[in-house]
């Protein structure tokens, strides 16, 4: 401080006029500092600490990520006494781990001039906060798209107070007004409210409902142990396979099977076929990814993780804070790698949808039932029905 101090006073032709004490936290403690002061002018240590602060850059730094990785305010407040760091309290901790705010906010408001999106998926977690004087919980919303690079990033973080039409179509029509465009393939769950936002917002696009909800629906409307076992072989199987016409015909089989056992499973089975297969539209190699809301369940289970600790938040921004400061940890881990090929998406234009209008020829259908009588004795799971 006193070296850059002195060239100050050499650019402009003044002379140094003592130092003012300045108390400092470090990660490894405190310190006194003597920062010199100018006879004309004033000379701050940008470089070292912030103006109005007692905490230097580094431990600020620190303690931000220690909030994001999911310590609570008192934890970092103890792990700092623990330290031999003097005169960091919880209330300073939370005005500290507002600086998230700018970064969160960039990440919330970026605008895609430049970019196209091919894939999204969607999905809400419900978290407890404090508002209005009463403990409740709010639904934090998450868009996560695939650009034509084939990396994956978030597009969208927003907090409602439920999954309803109207909150899904507000943030359906921020996302597209921030340039998320293009997308040919939306994957969710069948949440009612989102299904018609996705149909109306973005018309051209083609709705994915996730078979791993799908199967868990289906799977719970059998009457017991033996008969949920049975279905869940028989969709195991159906998934498996990898050729269109193979997973169409297995499907349909399986709709019939169950339906036999369960008439509540096998009409399930029969409404969602054209939602659940139509992955099978898009190029081979994107089938596993985009068949599944996987990528966002991950995400909500981090999600999770990070925010019991805090259990009630004091208030949706500091939830939102959170969350979107894990989102874009998150997103910077995943541009150093990509989700999808860029090749693969040259695709898109040239594949054809591989609906069969007419019926499946013979060793398709043979190949169907060979499967899905090895699945499981359909004759014995019928007695158990």
């Amino acid at each position: 401080m006193k070296t850059q101090a002195s060239v100050m006073c050499e650019e402009n032709n003044v002379s140094l006029n003592g130092y003012r004490n300045r108390s400092l936290n470090l990660p490894f403690g405190n310190i006194e500092m003597q920062i010199p002061k100018l006879r004309m002018g004033t000379y701050f240590p940008d470089n070292i600490i912030e103006r109005w602060s007692r905490t230097d850059k580094a431990l600020a730094a620190s303690i931000k990520e220690m909030y994001t990785k999911g310590l609570s305010t008192r934890k970092i407040q103890k792990l700092a006494e623990s330290m031999g760091i003097e005169g960091i309290s919880s209330s300073q901790v939370s005005r500290i781990v507002k600086g998230l705010d700018t970064e969160v906010d960039q990440l919330r408001q970026h605008k895609f001039s430049h970019s196209s999106f091919h894939y999204m998926w969607l999905d809400a977690t419900y978290i407890k906060c404090r508002e209005d004087g009463r403990v409740k919980p709010k639904a934090v919303v998450t868009a996560i798209a695939v650009d034509n690079s084939g990396y994956k990033r978030f597009v969208g973080i927003e907090c409602f107070d439920s999954e309803s039409y109207y909150s899904w179509k507000t943030f359906l029509i921020s996302l597209k007004q921030r340039g998320v465009s293009g997308v040919t393939c939306i994957t969710s769950d069948a949440h009612e409210g989102l299904k018609h936002a996705i149909q109306e917002v973005y018309p051209d696009a083609t709705w994915q409902r996730c078979i791993v909800h799908l199967e868990r629906n289906i799977i719970g409307a059998m009457k017991n142990k033996k008969t949920r076992k049975a279905a869940a072989k028989v969709l195991k199987q159906v998934f498996s396979a990898k050729e269109p016409a193979l997973v169409r015909e297995l499907y349909s089989l399986a709709a019939q099977t169950l339906g036999e056992i369960n008439k509540d499973a096998g009409k399930l089975m029969e409404e969602a076929e054209v939602d659940a297969l139509a992955y099978l539209d898009f190029p081979a190699q994107h089938h596993k990814r985009l068949r599944t809301n996987n990528v966002q369940e991950r995400n909500n289970r981090e999600i999770k993780r990070r925010s019991n600790v805090v259990q009630v938040f004091p208030s949706p921004e500091s939830m939102i804070r959170l969350v979107g400061a894990l989102c874009c940890e998150i997103d910077e881990e995943w541009s150093s790698r990509r989700y999808f090929q860029p090749e693969a998406f040259f695709e898109l234009s040239e594949v054809k949808a591989q609906v069969i209008a007419c019926e499946p020829d013979e060793q398709i259908v043979k190949t169907a039932q060979d499967i899905i009588n090895l699945a499981l004795k359909v004759d014995d799971v019928r007695r158990i029905a």
